[in-house]
């Protein structure tokens, strides 16, 4: 694989790979050093590269360990960092930008609550638009536990959210 090809075919998956080892790591620059190592992994194999069905899925495949082996590290300690350096949306009334921060940071509090499994599947799937069969090889997950996992993670978010729209009255009752 020459520069070119590794520039279209490798590069471009940067900010999947970014927003996969946040959601691992709960840091940006750790998030950032694991993509960096990924790229130089990917670079060292370049000439490999091609056997793989899909690179990137190979690259999230990396990413997931990579940021697995900085949780398991002892140097490796999780900071809560506040969201800093979002543009400011025009238009928009302080009230609903407040209101808007205040659900992404619920729903990013509930995601936290779910099991490992279900997070990566559910960010994998939802939000990152991976079809399953990609999931079950990045996750190395038989394809049922897939759909398990992403089944279970979108009925307890959905009751979560349920619940918290309703102030805490159990509409179940």
């Amino acid at each position: 694989m020459v520069l070119e090809e590794f520039k279209t075919r490798v590069l471009p998956v940067k900010n999947k790979l970014y927003r996969f080892a946040l959601r691992f790591l709960g840091n940006e620059d750790e998030a950032q050093d694991v993509v960096q190592e990924v790229f130089i992994k990917a670079w060292d194999r370049r000439e490999e590269l091609h056997v793989y069905r899909s690179i990137e899925a190979w690259c999230m495949q990396v990413t997931r360990n990579l940021a697995l082996n900085r949780l398991k590290s002892g140097h490796y300690r999780k900071t809560e960092e506040l969201m800093a350096g979002q543009d400011v949306t025009h238009g928009v009334s302080p009230y609903d930008e407040t209101e808007t921060q205040d659900v992404l940071r619920t729903i990013d509090q509930l995601l936290q609550r779910l099991p490992q499994a279900q997070q990566q599947v559910l960010q994998l799937r939802d939000i990152e638009g991976y079809a399953y069969q990609e999931i079950s090889e990045i996750l190395d997950m038989p394809l049922g536990q897939v759909k398990i996992n992403l089944f279970r993670a979108r009925k307890t978010l959905r009751e979560q959210l349920t619940s918290i729209n309703a102030y805490g009255i159990d509409q179940h009752s």
